[in-house]
């Protein structure tokens, strides 16, 4: 304890953070706000210095005792101190408030899961019905899948000390801090991911949840240091868009523009939005009705069988199924503009009372557990911030002995990102999928996965939307900007590229709950 403030570097730590936490919480409107990490009191003094009520409490009376002196050395400020444990936070501190902040890594110092669980839930009762929790975590990720590397611009250590990890496996993180005057200190640390930690905070009812990467809202997984999770409780019943993730949000925003719908539903044929299986003359159109047919061909679809579209764009798809099996299809898209066309044109072809039309995302299906026989998704789990939430979700909603069946671009296994990058920066997207990423983590959800390799079509579907595009740009003249069509020329290159390099993978995958 006694090193903790030459550990944190107060001075590196004020400047490298900036206003980040004090913006986010002026944002949202709060005057009361629990530290219950203190440690030695950086961040309870900085909220004082800004004008926040602030009670700070640490499981350590220790760092408690010297958090009280630094409030009185740095501006005269006498903080509010409470011993506290965070399983009885409770218990240990009395009142609601606006928000509760858990930083300096702290949340990684449980190793139980219960725990985590528990003062998650504590975290969440004693906050206001519109209150933030913000909790911070090194990227373990990174340093599990790839080895240890830190640029130091946002951690707090001091410059000073080298901090850097002595054994990491996924159950534990054994860091090692040696000191100018060569003395030398180790904390063990359960290593969380980013996504396991998001997990947790929905489970525990937080809504929606906003991750930052070294105080940035958009990066690479792998090269922050830190990630920054702001978990809001406040509950929005009707407004379903305020809980998307951001990478949802900017689908939906490119989806529902004019220039967007207008180019797909011209381009393919106005009834999909996904890559076809090609025979040869084929217009992309019946290429793209060719790949329903052949995902759907290992089905057993009835017209008892319940199916759930995910991404399920202009319902080409669920009425292709409907009118073929007779089934009941449910279309999950995250476009407005889309499921009006969709409604639209299953009034038109008589399959309205087989097709229900929903706006949400796949990362929080609207519906029951064990509610569909199928699930089924074309070309648009890539758009998703959380795949394995996705997934994770999937799972759920399929019923015992049901299928799941999809189609999405994906990134070769062990294919460099940044060969990538020109499709990622398109899409604004961090990463893509990959057939080990996917076959591992459906396997982990209980269900067999097989995948056909139809990569050829992905290179040969990109080649002929950018021939048509080129060919009937001057059609497009007023209904669609020039410079929309400039980087849709551009983007659909760099997949033909990707493809024809090897660094992309297209196919059908089949899962069996």
């Amino acid at each position: 304890m006694e090193k903790w403030d030459e550990l944190i570097d107060w001075k590196r730590r004020y400047e490298s953070e900036g206003s980040f936490f004090v913006d986010q919480l002026r944002e949202r409107g709060v005057k009361k706000v629990l530290d219950v990490a203190t440690g030695t009191g950086f961040h309870s003094v900085r909220l004082l210095q800004e004008g926040f009520e602030t009670v700070s409490a640490d499981g350590s009376p220790e760092m408690l005792r010297k958090a009280f002196q630094n409030g009185y050395t740095f501006g005269g400020h006498i903080l509010r101190v409470v011993c506290a444990d965070w399983r009885f936070l409770n218990r240990d501190v009395h009142g609601e408030f606006d928000a509760i902040i858990c930083l300096g890594n702290s949340f990684t110092h449980l190793f139980s899961e219960r725990d985590r669980r528990k003062a998650l839930a504590e975290f969440y009762a004693m906050l206001k019905h519109d209150g933030v929790l913000i909790i911070d975590q090194r990227n373990y990720d990174s340093i599990l899948d790839n080895g240890f590397s830190s640029k130091h611009s946002y951690y707090y250590c001091g410059e000073e000390v080298v901090a850097e990890p002595e054994y990491v496996d996924e159950g534990l993180a054994r860091f090692r801090y040696r000191f100018p005057d060569n003395s030398e200190y180790a904390l063990n640390m359960y290593p969380l991911r980013k996504n396991y930690t998001r997990r947790l905070m929905r489970e525990v009812g937080f809504q929606r949840i906003d991750t930052y990467g070294d105080f940035q809202d958009t990066y690479n997984d792998d090269d922050p240091d830190f990630f920054i999770h702001v978990a809001e409780k406040q509950y929005r019943e009707d407004d379903m868009a305020t809980g998307y993730s951001t990478a949802v949000n900017t689908a939906r925003d490119y989806y529902n523009s004019s220039d967007a719908d207008t180019f797909y539903h011209s381009v393919w044929g106005g009834q999909h939005i996904h890559v076809g299986i090609y025979e040869e003359n084929d217009t992309i159109d019946a290429a793209s009705a060719r790949t329903v047919q052949q995902m759907a061909s290992g089905l057993n679809l009835t017209p008892d069988s319940q199916v759930i579209d995910l991404g399920a764009g202009y319902g080409g798809s669920a009425r292709e199924l409907a009118r073929t099996y007779g089934c009941k299809v449910t279309c999950l898209n995250l476009s407005e503009v889309e499921n009006d066309r969709n409604r639209a044109m299953n009034e038109e072809q008589g399959l309205a009372h087989l097709i229900d039309v929903v706006d949400g995302s796949f990362e929080s299906l609207p519906f029951n557990d064990n509610t569909f026989n199928v699930v089924w998704s074309q070309d648009a789990l890539l758009h998703g911030g959380d795949r394995i939430r996705a997934l994770e979700e999937i799972a759920r909603v399929l019923k015992p002995g049901g299928d799941f069946v999809f189609t999405d671009p994906m990134a070769a296994d062990g294919c460099p990102r940044d060969s990538l990058k020109p499709i990622l920066d398109r899409l604004h997207l961090e990463t893509m999928g990959s057939p080990g990423f996917y076959q591992r983590e459906i396997a982990r959800l209980g269900m067999r996965p097989t995948f056909e390799d139809l990569t050829e079509h992905l290179t040969t579907h990109y080649g002929r939307v950018l021939k048509e595009t080129e060919e009937r740009e001057a059609d497009f003249s007023g209904q669609i900007s020039a410079d929309y069509l400039e980087h849709m020329k551009s983007g659909l290159r760099n997949w033909v590229h990707g493809g024809e390099s090897g660094h992309l993978k297209w196919g059908i995958f089949r899962c069996k709950a």
